[in-house]
């Protein structure tokens, strides 16, 4: 529609003339049961906004995006729909001082994940709904001003079936079938909540005393789907939240300020989860339906005390518009991190912060759409996109880098005293500095120029001069900028310097901490150590770069890399060992080579199991075309070696086996996952609970061996939500041109599927082993996406155009087909054209770092 995509310009304009005092809205979800096949299935919504004006007489609009609008009356005075209500704007003319506007309008439920989402549980056949609105999609549920900044208080009525409970932002009662909720503090509309349905439903509740001898109380709740109960292990997501509640009191001085606390884990989720206050949303596979790892549960925590500390950084302080969605996003994600080291059971969380988040953070800082942390965000579109790996975990880094820089307290310091200035409003990047400068006594706007305007990635490399003696003369460190983003900053880094212990460990014997500053600089202290066998720079991950390595500490890494005793210096090894593979400077071989050799020494399991993702990479991807089917074989070896070697019942034998499934590629290999699904195989300590059975299913369907009579028969076991999409991904997965063309009409051509099955179909659409069934998809890609953008969700857009990218089809031909529909499309959706943007450099990365793998082997 347009006007759909809110401009910042328009924001702001609306802002300096509007202020809202309240909003009342009242829904009616009884729609959402019942016999009709009606599409598009609506629910009425009837919203009054009180609302003052700056300059009477003057001309605004609300935002609502429905099928129809039934009635419209401003001041007291009716206006035609028709006239009024472009489908996603409703056009408010001659303002007073005060006013009041009334919408009663018929709203949609949804299949994507954005606004009213509708789910219908195939195991009992009742529905569930739940909201999901960032960056602005409470406009499809109920009419209002949609940008951060023109904050409320909120009263919600709900009309709902008589068997169902529904929740909100506030504390709900039911009188008469009808819920009613208390009024909200004034918080933004992205974050107000609904969640309805026949959820199971559990309570806690949690106490503070603080020194002044005053007394908080907060309910708990935790809910999900009937069919998940048995699963839900909600004492220990009640136990993380009560210790984040605990640390946040600690350290923030501000008591948590929204009243209740539920979580509710809700089917068919967009994102990990959203932070509306008091009623947080997360997807429900954090709900595990079969064994998983400790890192599964650590992810779980950092996402229970990432969105927490939303409550704080976001919630009570809101960033004025999404140019600075930092303020919020990379606070949550390095306090959850923080938060999950110093109060759970999880204390190496940084471990996982170094080898996992990270990662995604230096390939989005790579990317030709790479920005700086506070970005540059014209309208919504940009905004949705901007959800990256530089707004969280580059993010968070920096974060981490300022606390080196300014230190803890000074930093903590900081946000008190913002939340108190601050409380209920909207902030922009300067109010956060001038706490932060007041309290560290360092200059923060150079320090916020060096690392949060500017973009790119840094690498540090040490240089090491030895004397006659075999000690160190100097130790410095070489900063180098790409030729995109030459921006050189200051980092503040730890040097640790390894050498063998007399028992053969890889050990830590000096460390000192330097300012870099500029392309060199010299680590004094260091001068006169024994020499190392291993240099590495940002030992303890105090600054965010690209570690390097001199010829010496490499080839003692080639050797040594097990031996390395300690787990967060093996996880930054490991990471900047991935860096030179994916910058073409290490072959792909040798990084498997590395894996094959090291990984089965690794003893902390997120790092085990990022290492089996990137290790799959290196073959997909960056491995020479010619010895792909050589490294496959090498890695499936490995890994059953591996799991025979695990200690049964460990949750490494768990990790080798998945990753035996994922790799799997010989007859031998595919008779034992059938074997080990039937039974006539078995590990001991391995239990093939039904998660396990699906990850050895989908390798069977993509090499022919599971065929749609063995997935309906295991769908059949499993008829549950998390069983169905499980099989639609097994399915698209089969080797055939039949399938795949049904899997891309069910995506491309057609909007029935859900959000979850889109994603589950294009997961199985696209496999390492099928590359020449994608061959006619390249020409069909480019033809097709420029509509989808165009007639779909901007979520299912999103999945479509970065799901379906070519990017198996690893040839110059798909690089030139990929660029001639940049040139051709200038100007075209600059959100889409930024998706295949970063599509096309990948695809070069691909082409050289395969050419980099090739050329190893002459």
């Amino acid at each position: 529609m347009p006007g759909e995509n809110l401009s910042r310009d328009e924001a702001r304009e609306r802002a300096a003339l509007l202020s809202v005092d309240g909003y009342e809205v009242s829904l009616d979800l009884r729609s959402a049961v019942g016999d009709t096949d009606a599409e598009p299935r609506t629910f009425r919504s009837v919203t009054t906004i009180r609302f003052r004006c700056a300059e009477p007489g003057a001309t605004s609009f609300a935002d609502l995006i429905a099928p129809s609008v039934t009635a419209v009356s401003l001041n007291g005075k009716d206006l035609d729909p028709g006239a009024v209500f472009d489908g996603s704007r409703i056009l408010l003319e001659d303002l007073g001082d005060d006013n009041e506007l009334m919408v009663d309008a018929q709203c949609a439920y949804s299949r994507t994940g954005e606004g009213m989402h509708r789910f219908v549980d195939p195991e009992h056949g009742e529905v569930y709904l739940y909201t999901q609105y960032e960056p602005a999609d409470s406009r499809r549920v109920f009419a209002n001003f949609e940008q951060p900044d023109l904050k409320a208080p909120f009263r919600f009525e709900v009309r709902a079936p008589e068997d169902w409970v529904v929740w909100s932002n506030g504390v709900g009662e039911q009188h008469d079938g009808v819920w009613r909720f208390a009024e909200t503090k004034p918080i933004s509309t992205y974050i107000t909540a609904f969640v309805a349905g026949p959820y199971h439903y559990v309570t806690d509740r949690y106490s503070r005393t603080f020194e002044d001898g005053t007394t908080l109380e907060i309910p708990l709740g935790a809910l999900c789907r009937k069919g998940l109960a048995r699963h839900f292990d909600a004492d220990d997501v009640f136990l993380v939240t009560k210790q984040g509640l605990d640390f946040f009191h600690d350290h923030f001085d501000y008591p948590y300020p929204f009243g209740k606390y539920d979580q509710a884990f809700v089917p068919e989720y967009n994102l990990g989860a959203m932070e509306n206050p008091g009623c947080v949303t997360f997807r429900e596979e954090f709900i595990f339906r079969g064994k998983v790892t400790q890192a599964a549960y650590e992810r779980r925590a950092n996402v229970i005390l990432h969105e927490m500390a939303h409550m704080w950084f976001g919630d009570l302080v809101t960033m004025e518009w999404w140019d600075d969605l930092w303020l919020k996003e990379s606070f949550a994600d390095f306090m959850g991190t923080f938060t999950t080291a110093e109060a759970t059971r999880f204390t190496d969380a940084w471990i996982t912060f170094a080898n996992n988040r990270k990662a995604w953070a230096y390939r989005a800082d790579q990317l030709p759409s790479t920005h700086p942390i506070t970005a540059d965000i014209r309208d919504l579109e940009d905004a949705k996109l901007n959800f990256d790996g530089i707004t969280y975990a580059k993010g968070a880094s920096v974060l981490k880098q300022l606390v080196a820089y300014a230190g803890r307290e000074a930093f903590l310091e900081g946000a008190r005293r913002y939340f108190k200035r601050h409380a209920y409003g909207n902030t922009r990047l300067g109010d956060l500095l001038s706490v932060l400068e007041e309290t560290s006594g360092r200059d923060m706007a150079a320090w916020s120029r060096a690392w949060l305007q500017t973009a790119g990635v840094n690498s540090l490399t040490p240089q090491v001069l030895l004397s006659a003696e075999g000690r160190i003369d100097e130790v410095a460190i070489l900063q180098e900028a790409a030729e995109s983003h030459p921006q050189l900053r200051p980092h503040r880094v730890a040097v640790g310097l390894y050498r063998r212990s007399p028992e053969g460990a890889l050990e830590r014997y000096a460390r000192a901490e330097v300012d870099v500053d500029g392309p060199r600089t010299v680590v004094a202290e260091l001068a006169g150590a024994d020499a190392p066998e291993l240099v590495l720079v940002n030992d303890d991950d105090l600054t965010y770069c690209k570690i390097r390595f001199d010829e010496g500490s490499l080839a003692t890494l080639r050797e040594r890399l097990g031996d390395l005793t300690d787990p967060l210096a093996r996880a930054l090894c490991w990471s900047a060992l991935w860096n030179l593979t994916r910058d073409a400077l290490m072959p792909a071989r040798d990084f498997i080579d590395l894996v094959l050799r090291f990984a089965g020494r690794e003893s902390d399991i997120g790092v085990l199991q990022m290492l089996h993702a990137w290790a799959r990479s290196a073959l997909t991807h960056y491995a020479a075309p010619d010895w792909r089917d050589a490294g496959g074989l090498l890695l499936a070896e490995g890994a059953l070696r591996e799991l025979r070697a695990a200690e049964p019942g460990s949750q490494h034998q768990l990790t080798w086996a998945r990753f035996f499934a994922a790799v799997a590629a010989g007859e031998d290999d595919l008779q034992l996952l059938r074997g080990l699904l039937d039974g006539t195989d078995k590990f001991d300590g391995l239990e093939v609970d039904q998660e396990l059975r699906w990850a050895f299913l989908e390798p069977l369907a993509s090499r022919g061996a599971a065929d749609e009579t063995v997935l309906a028969a295991e769908l059949a076991r499993d008829d549950t939500a998390s069983g169905n999409r499980h099989q639609v991904r097994c399915l698209a997965a089969r080797p055939s041109a039949a399938v795949k063309a049904q899997a891309w009409a069910a995506v491309v051509e057609s909007d029935t599927l859900s959000n979850a099955l889109v994603e589950a179909t294009i997961a199985g659409f696209a496999q390492p082993s099928q590359r020449e069934l994608g061959a006619p998809y390249v020409a069909k890609y480019f033809e097709a996406i420029e509509r989808v953008w165009e007639e779909r969700s901007i979520q299912i857009g999103m999945n479509v155009v970065k799901g379906l990218f070519p990017s198996l089809q690893d040839s110059r031909a798909t690089l030139d087909a990929t660029d001639a529909w940049l040139a051709s499309h200038q100007s075209t959706a600059p959100a889409l054209r930024r998706l295949v943007l970063e599509a096309r450099d990948d695809l070069a990365r691909t082409l050289r770092a395969q050419a980099c793998d090739g050329a190893a082997a002459r």
